[in-house]
């Protein structure tokens, strides 16, 4: 395979800017079809981004001979089936994160790819991006000395009554679709590079609960973790405070200084290192997929590591069932 030509299942509003330009912008990748149920959406999608195909089922796309990997950006619920079906093809797999519903699915989905040989690659795309390199940088450097903990901390307003009732944001509080609620629509990112940082995990516990009864899913959750290289992680979720209460923060704590940094806001890095302050500033991303997309072409293409496997989808999944207990 000398060049990859994509297929995108599941055309939604995360495929607009943040994902699916990308696909065109990358040495050795193209674009060449996309599929979602609503036949008009799809033809529509396709006539602004210039994709040559389109159709309204997926197994229309998954056969066709000119496309040769696949990005699966459907809701939570179907990535198992999708996955399935694209493997089953014989094609590689971008599949969307959170990578399922819950972890014994994310399991079947990464064995499934063990046991057939094909390649599959979860979108943590964050990990790639040039803030979060730096930081793994810092730590891996040494930058503040031996690390410690890091403590998380992420409040949301409640949703909105529009919020719950429209169709494009709605399923993101509904467990039948997202396995969850707003922790596993957001979470999987903030635990994806918690580990991504840190390393192997010897243990992890947490608790969770629905304390407004907005919808049916957990709206607090709370949970830690134990590293083998004995750093402490701690982090609470809420999507119920007052809006003047929202706060995104994360901070690593080690022997020498610290970093605090947020995931969702665009805001400096902040590195203190014995008692030296200084601020690092990082550019937004046009598509912010497109440093993953990347690396998940040159890993199509035998030309570089897998930047996240299905085993590394599946210990996120793992956590966020220990962390709501599931």
């Amino acid at each position: 395979m000398k060049q990859i030509n994509w297929g995108i299942i599941g055309c939604g509003d995360v495929t607009e800017i943040k994902s699916g330009p990308a696909f065109n912008k990358i040495k050795n990748s193209t674009l060449v079809a996309v599929m979602r149920r609503n036949a008009e959406k799809a033809k529509d999608y396709a006539r602004r981004h210039h994709v040559p195909k389109w159709y309204a089922d997926a197994a229309s796309l998954i056969n066709d001979p000119d496309v040769n990997a696949i990005y699966i950006a459907t809701p939570p619920s179907s990535h198992e089936e999708y996955t399935l079906a694209v493997l089953q093809a014989g094609k590689p797999v971008y599949v969307e994160k959170p990578m399922s519903v819950n972890a014994a699915s994310a399991i079947n989905i990464a064995n499934a790819a063990k046991e057939k040989n094909i390649k599959l690659s979860v979108a943590h795309y964050r990990r790639m991006q040039p803030l979060y390199q730096k930081i793994k940088k810092l730590i891996t450097e040494k930058a503040i000395g031996e690390l410690r903990f890091a403590n998380l901390e992420l409040y949301k307003k409640s949703p909105t009554q529009e919020y719950l009732t429209a169709q494009h944001t709605g399923w993101r509080v509904d467990a039948a679709i997202a396995g969850g609620g707003l922790f596993n629509d957001l979470a999987p990112h903030q635990l994806d590079l918690i580990y991504y940082f840190f390393g192997e995990i010897n243990k992890s516990c947490g608790l969770a609960t629905n304390q407004a009864a907005l919808y049916n899913a957990d709206d607090v959750v709370a949970g830690n973790i134990l590293f083998k290289n004995d750093i402490v992680f701690n982090g609470i979720w809420r999507f119920n405070v007052d809006e003047r209460d929202d706060k995104d923060n994360c901070e690593i704590v080690g022997t020498k200084g610290k970093i605090i940094f947020s995931f969702f806001e665009h805001r400096p890095v902040m590195l203190t290192v014995n008692g030296k302050i200084e601020t690092l500033l990082f550019d937004p991303l046009q598509h912010v997929q497109q440093p993953m997309i990347e690396k998940v072409v040159e890993y199509f293409l035998d030309e570089g590591p897998n930047p996240c496997s299905g085993g590394e989808g599946v210990i996120v999944m793992q956590l966020i069932d220990k962390f709501t207990n599931k």
